[in-house]
């Protein structure tokens, strides 16, 4: 669907359940998607067939992260819409031995380039957990900005957007 330098990105099917829920079973993994509460076996199987679903409505969705020296399915990404804002949202993660890597400024980056260019989008929102750091200074690296300060997937979240245009004169990444 989309790649980058080091990542392909592939439509994730049902046979990537297990895969999945394998890679959402590490407690630092998840505590910033909500915990066990929202990462369990039953809510992950919920959100994989809303990915597939995304495919079908929009052309595009959160997809499997593939790491390509090895073809190992290490993580997520992709875009998706962010819950009742109608806004599109970027989003990633993956197993915390590829932490540190650049791994998520290069995905996050492809899909801003994936959804002004080829998707058409004129917006792109980002959500993060006040003490995920390293995950809204990649938005910021990325040229979006800090709007506000909500509630999504049940807990608190840093808003970030970025337009089109303002993607455009930030490509000097």
């Amino acid at each position: 669907m989309m790649e980058t330098e080091r990542l392909a990105h592939r439509k994730f099917t049902l046979e990537d359940l297990p895969k999945l829920i394998e890679l959402r079973s590490d407690e630092a993994v998840i505590r910033h998607l909500g915990g066990r509460s929202l990462q369990n076996p039953e809510n992950i199987e919920k959100r994989l067939h809303f990915y597939i679903e995304c495919y079908e409505k929009y052309g595009f969705g959160m997809c499997a992260l593939v790491w390509k020296p090895t073809g190992e399915m290490i993580g997520w990404s992709g875009l998706q819409p962010l819950e009742n804002t109608g806004e599109t949202e970027v989003g990633y993660g993956m197993i915390k031995e590829f932490w540190g890597k650049g791994i998520g400024c290069e995905t996050a980056k492809g899909w801003l380039e994936y959804g002004f260019g080829k998707a058409s989008l004129e917006r792109i929102v980002a959500v993060a957990a006040p003490e995920n750091t390293a995950s809204w200074r990649i938005m910021e690296k990325l040229g979006m900005r800090r709007e506000k300060t909500e509630t999504f997937y049940g807990m608190e979240c840093f808003f970030y957007a970025i337009a089109e245009n303002e993607f455009a004169k930030s490509k000097n990444l």
